[in-house]
Order: structure tokens, then C-alpha cells, then sequence
């Protein structure tokens, strides 16, 4: 924390300027306070040079953010809002402008006083990242144009982050530009994107290509997705990723990478948002594949099929929904498992159509396709291995139940 700090207090309220004002004298006596309106803010700020700016808004809400805006261009600035009242709309606003607190412009002294010593202290620790990234930077461990981790530190920096944190749980993510997306790519923009979805605990780096890799701690195949939404909602309009998912349970670095973009790379294939690494349960799979003849014990065949009911079944379900919903018009699709059966269900007006997995013990699941309606396509019952049920598999055959059904429902 500096011994001394410059505060820069804007309004365009000039007796409002003085209240504020005399509430912040319990600050310490060489700290100084500037006031300011909107039209001098700016060339104010440059004379004064402040750590601390506080924004009172004025009567016009796109005036107040377009100065937040400008204001945040300098990096080392804390920038505090001062709202009238507790309007939401403008405070979410504000932060998405680049504020990096709010108050009340009605506060108690003690409030205010409170709020303004500890946005100094985190401006101070703030800037000392600064200084450590610019340290980083200088040593390459950091892409300049980016601000992402270069691959070659990637390892490094993931692996010392999960030992230091003692850290069992999260996700690493490889994601790419989509086939068709990739004449709309940028680097720089998509680290822009990847930098402002993520939270200060995530680690970003580059992969090999025009890959990405995200580390995600504590977070869940689903927290993951809500990432990868949000990347692509940044990058902007008509621009497509996908990606591959692993969790870290148990795994280095390069288990991590390899189940990634093994998944990264059947994403692609399929044309997939997403696909989440298969994790192999080796003693079990292994156990099933086993040609001795000791008599098996089926619980274990009950155990295999709940993994894979967790971990591919219902991901594959979830996501064909939401990538089939807007382009089967007019239809009701619905999916779900429990512990008797696996459904993925369309319905419209002209045909009703079940996908049903059963699993009726030993080492095979049944699947039962039935169509009704009128010129309605075969029914079908296949019959497939614990071993075989893998994403790609259940993909490939769910997708050809839908274009069943889209086809002979028109």
C-alpha cells in the first residue's frame, strides 16, 4: 500500500462533490482528494495522476459508462462507482465497463472510508501482479500479444498449480476453432474471449496449432461447458468451437493433454461442440475383457454399466438435445436416465419415436428403437457390449434414430 495516495472524485453534482468529499477526511492527511466533473475527468486525471477514482453517475447512464470505459483503458486505475440508488441494470453495467466496486452515493462516512482503504490495498496487490506479469512476459513464460501461457511452460505451470493447491478435481479443456469457423479465426481474439470467461483461478495457455488449453479447478464437466458457452458468446456472433474435456483425477499433465485432444479430435470428426474424455476403468474393463474362465461376478457388470451411464450415456443425451432443438421444428424431445432405462423420446404431430437403452444384466445392454406413425421406419433392438458403449458408438447410433425420425415425420 502506497504511503501516499491521489483520489480523483468526478461528479457533475458540485454540492453532492462536497459531501462526499468532507466523508472521506478520516483517510490519512497526505492523501490527496481531486474533485472533478465529467468533461475534465479525463485531462483532470492525467494532471493528478490518481491510484483511486470514484465515478458518481450523472443523469445520463451511457455518459457514466462510456467514462468508465475511458477510464479503464489505464490498468492501474481502481475505479469505484457511486450509484443514487440501487439500480441493478447500471451496477452489472458497470462492472462489465471496468469498475471494480460500487457504493452508495448516500453511504455513511465509515462506509465509504471502509471501501476506499480496501480498493487501495487491492490496487496495491493488483499492481505488484502487474509488475510480476511484466516479469513473466520478459521471460517468455507469457505470450505478449495474447497474455496466455506459452505451450512450453504449459506443463510446468499446470502440474506446480495442482501440487501446490493439493487439487483432485477439475477439468483441463482442449478447444479449437470449428472446421467451418476457422477462416473467421483469430488469435488474439479468441484469447480475448478465453481471458474474459474465465475466472482468476483458471490457467489459459496455448496448445501446439491453433489450440487452446484451459484449466479449470473444482469445476465439473458441466461447469466446463458454461465455460465453453461463454468463450463463444465473447468471441461473437456465427463463430463455432469444439472441444475436448478430461477430468484431472489421478492424471499428469500429459494424461491430461492426451485425453483432451483425443477427445478434441472426435469432437471434430463429428462435427461436436464438445466431447468428454472416456475414462477408462481399467480394473473393471479390463476385468470384463479378461478370457479366463472364473466364474464373473455380475455386480461388477451392474457397477460398469452405472459408469457408463454417468459418463457417456447421459452427456451424449443431454447434448444431442440441445443440438437437435432448433433444428427439429414442431418436435418435443425429451431424454432422461434412472436406473432401469436410458430414454431419448421425439414426438410431434405426425410421429411418436423411443430410443430405450436396458440394461438386463451380464456383460450387454439392449437398445430398442420403436417408431409410430404413419409410414414410420422399422423398428430396431440392438444388442451391444458394456465394452463398446463409448461416445462415438452412442453418438453414431442415436444420430441415426433422429434422421430416421426427421425423415419420415414431415
Amino acid at each position: 500500500m502506497n504511503d501516499k495516495n491521489n483520489i480523483l472524485l468526478i461528479s457533475d453534482d458540485n454540492d453532492l462533490s462536497k459531501i462526499l468529499e468532507s466523508k472521506l477526511i478520516f483517510l490519512r492527511s497526505n492523501d490527496s482528494i481531486v474533485l472533478s466533473d465529467f468533461k475534465s475527468a479525463l485531462s483532470d486525471l492525467k494532471l493528478c495522476a490518481a491510484d483511486i477514482v470514484f465515478v458518481h453517475e450523472c443523469s445520463s447512464k451511457n455518459e457514466t459508462l462510456d467514462l468508465i470505459k475511458n477510464l479503464r483503458k489505464n490498468k492501474h486505475l481502481c475505479i469505484i462507482l457511486l450509484v443514487n440508488s440501487y439500480d441493478k441494470e447500471l451496477i452489472l453495467a458497470g462492472y462489465d465497463a471496468g469498475i471494480d466496486d460500487f457504493a452508495l452515493s448516500s453511504a455513511e462516512d465509515f462506509e465509504l472510508v471502509i471501501r476506499t482503504v480496501n480498493n487501495i490495498k487491492h490496487n496495491s496487490i493488483y499492481q505488484q501482479l502487474l509488475r510480476n506479469r511484466q516479469i513473466l512476459e520478459q521471460l517468455n513464460v507469457i505470450d505478449e500479444l495474447t497474455g496466455l501461457y506459452n505451450y512450453n511452460y504449459a506443463k510446468q505451470v499446470i502440474e506446480n498449480f495442482i501440487d501446490d493447491n493439493l487439487l483432485d478435481e477439475g477439468c483441463f479443456v482442449a478447444l479449437a476453432p470449428s472446421e467451418v469457423s476457422k477462416t473467421k479465426f483469430s488469435v488474439d481474439k479468441m484469447a480475448d474471449a478465453i481471458l474474459s470467461s474465465i475466472r482468476t483461478d483458471d490457467i489459459a495457455t496455448l496448445g501446439r496449432g491453433a489450440k487452446f488449453y484451459l484449466m479449470l479447478p473444482k469445476t465439473d464437466c458441466s461447469g466446463a461447458i458454461v465455460v465453453l458457452n461463454k468463450i463463444k458468446e465473447n468471441y461473437g456472433k456465427n463463430f463455432d468451437i469444439c472441444a475436448g474435456i478430461s477430468l484431472i483425477t489421478r492424471k499428469n499433465f500429459e494424461d491430461m493433454e492426451r485425453d483432451a485432444l483425443q477427445a478434441l479430435s472426435d469432437a471434430a470428426a463429428t462435427n461436436a461442440e464438445y466431447i468428454l474424455a472416456e475414462e477408462k476403468e481399467n480394473t473393471l474393463d479390463d476385468w470384463l475383457n479378461d478370457g479366463n474362465n472364473e466364474p464373473k461376478n455380475y455386480k461388477i457388470f451392474r457397477q460398469i454399466f452405472n459408469k457408463k451411464m454417468e459418463k457417456v450415456i447421459a452427456p451424449v443425451f443431454f447434448r444431442l438435445q440441445k443440438a437437435w432443438e432448433e433444428k427439429l421444428f414442431d418436435t418435443k424431445i425429451e431424454q432422461y436416465t434412472n436406473n432401469e432405462q436410458c430414454v431419448f423420446h421425439l414426438r410431434n404431430k405426425n410421429q411418436d419415436s423411443t430410443l430405450r437403452i436396458v440394461y438386463p444384466g451380464f456383460a450387454k445392454i439392449v437398445i430398442y428403437i420403436t417408431h409410430d406413425g404413419l409410414d414410420s421406419p422399422e423398428n430396431k433392438e440392438i444388442q451391444l457390449s458394456l465394452t463398446k458403449i463409448s461416445q462415438k458408438e452412442l453418438i453414431s447410433i442415436v444420430e441415426d434414430f433422429i434422421k430416421d425420425f426427421k425423415y419420415t415425420s414431415v
